[in-house]
């Protein structure tokens, strides 16, 4: 297996330098003609200073507005980052050893750099607060669901933990706070195939085979809201959302199901009633047994006036 080419930049803000191979053949004089057409996003006059600034860079230091088209090669840069709404919340550690680092999200923030958001993420600020430039995570949470994430300290073990959650060999709780719905039959399974098309915010239900399924039990009820665990076998995008609000009973503070509804990145009011209570599994590296537990509650179980309002 070949091995991966270092890059000759360094982190900034702890995300790594995007990396791009130039094709093996081209129409493409210069390396600014093939960045213009490769880059539609980008302003062309933003390239040029970017090569005017040598701040995109080769394997043998940084490139020019004259560098010719090299077929086949590298060349590395730092993307510009977008502005973000910082989200006033804190992630907690909850443990931290050579090998894994667990820690209790909050709502709002989102597990990797994606779109508009990249160093308001989880991934990028501990890599930043703990000094872990390669950190890196074993599986994601929703930006608005809360509670616990495993990240990987070492690279070389990140593929052992991925493929313990790709093979769903760990054990994920959730708590979720919902209406009570009488007449529901609790505890059931919750089996459906679920849809997500890139670039529609919200996935759906759809006949045929199930691909996704969840046990729902009701472990408390308050007036005329529940205290739901949400135990899912699978791990479709929004699958706890859906199944909640399949069964009439639509988790609170969903502006997703069962109706879209847009919120701006800054409102912090009313976070999603859902949170990862517990991960269990069977340790791939050093075989033991691990179970960690989120330390956070649920606002409108706590505090309902307080979230409501």
């Amino acid at each position: 297996m070949r091995r991966k080419l270092r890059s000759p930049l360094p982190q900034r803000h702890g995300l790594d330098p995007a990396r791009l191979r130039l094709p093996d053949e081209g129409p493409w004089a210069t390396l600014r003609e093939h960045l213009v057409e490769r880059l539609p996003r980008v302003d062309p006059a933003r390239i040029d200073e970017l090569l005017a600034e040598e701040r995109i860079v080769g394997l043998d230091g940084p490139l020019g507005p004259d560098t010719p088209f090299r077929p086949g090669t590298f060349i590395w840069f730092h993307r510009d980052l977008p502005d973000e709404v910082p989200v006033p919340f804190e992630v907690e550690v909850l443990h931290r050893d050579d090998d894994l680092l667990v820690v209790d999200k909050p709502h709002f923030l989102a597990t990797i750099p994606r779109g508009r958001h990249v160093l308001q993420t989880a991934l990028v600020r501990l890599r930043r607060d703990l000094d872990l430039p390669q950190l890196s995570p074993a599986h994601r949470l929703d930006r608005v669901t809360a509670g616990l994430l495993l990240f990987v300290v070492r690279p070389e073990l990140r593929g052992a933990y991925q493929t313990m959650f790709r093979d769903r060999l760990v054990h994920k709780e959730y708590e979720a706070i919902a209406p009570v719905a009488p007449g529901l039959d609790l505890p059931c399974v919750v089996r459906s195939r679920i849809v997500k098309e890139r670039g529609v915010l919200a996935a759906q239900e759809v006949p045929g085979p199930p691909n996704s399924e969840t046990r729902v039990e009701l472990a408390e009820t308050r007036d005329d809201l529940g205290r739901y665990r949400l135990l899912p076998a699978t791990g479709r995008t929004h699958q706890l959302r859906l199944h909640m609000s399949s069964l009439g009973i639509p988790i609170l503070g969903d502006d997703f199901y069962p109706v879209l509804t847009e919120t701006a990145l800054d409102d912090f009011r009313r976070p999603l009633q859902l949170l990862a209570k517990a991960l269990e599994f069977t340790d791939p590296v050093s075989g033991r047994r691990r179970r960690f537990e989120s330390r956070r509650t649920l606002q409108s179980w706590s505090d309902h006036p307080t979230w409501a309002a």
